[in-house]
């Protein structure tokens, strides 16, 4: 079997992301993978669950392999289970790779062919849409202005070596300073060439 094709979305906390990535696959009929989504439901009591928390309850970052290995676990279920079907879907993976080492890693799961980065020039806008989602979703994190200027700082410095590893011709920046609308439409014009064609 040929290897999942997969368009990865870097943007700041808050850029979004996961917006963008819902839109376009419930559009496309593709699939929105976050990483966010899988470590948080991740079941305490499974392999993967005792594997992530071993580390998080330890107050440890899970390493590289760990990660890479969760993701590709969740990713497979969705395969066997039909939910993904990587012959006529591509896989928009959001949140992932977070480190070079990562984008090493994944490329004996997945072929990645294009790249969206959604850039915020002024992060008080960041600060702004963060503070609404918390509100809307009860997330303590995304209402913590030190928490979220550590996860920038963090964003920051590991995403521009990840950007480094991949060709420029696969990757396209994005003002997600505008509207939703206006970020989709310049999305969809970035990503036309590739999702008019056949995954295969």
């Amino acid at each position: 079997m040929s290897k999942p094709k997969a368009i990865l979305m870097f943007g700041a906390p808050g850029a979004g992301k996961g917006t963008i990535g819902s839109v376009l696959c419930s559009f496309g009929g593709h699939y929105h993978l976050s990483s966010g989504d899988i470590f948080r439901g991740l079941p305490k009591e499974s392999d993967s669950g005792k594997l992530f928390f071993e580390y998080a309850s330890n107050g440890k970052l899970v390493p590289d392999d760990v990660t890479i290995d969760i993701w590709w676990r969740y990713t497979k279920g969705l395969m066997d289970t039909n939910r993904f079907d990587p012959a006529t879907q591509y896989l928009f993976l959001d949140g992932l790779p977070r480190t070079k080492e990562q984008a090493q890693l994944i490329e004996k799961y997945v072929d990645v062919v294009q790249i969206i980065v959604l850039y915020i020039k002024d992060e008080e806008v960041l600060f702004e849409r963060l503070g609404k989602r918390a509100k809307i979703e009860g997330r303590a994190d995304d209402a913590n202005r030190d928490i979220i200027i550590n996860r920038l700082k963090e964003y920051h410095a590991k995403t521009s070596p990840i950007l480094e590893y991949y060709s420029d011709d696969i990757i396209s920046t994005i003002n997600a300073e505008q509207t939703p609308f206006e970020v989709l439409r310049d999305v969809l014009a970035s990503t036309a060439d590739i999702l008019k064609q056949s995954v295969k």
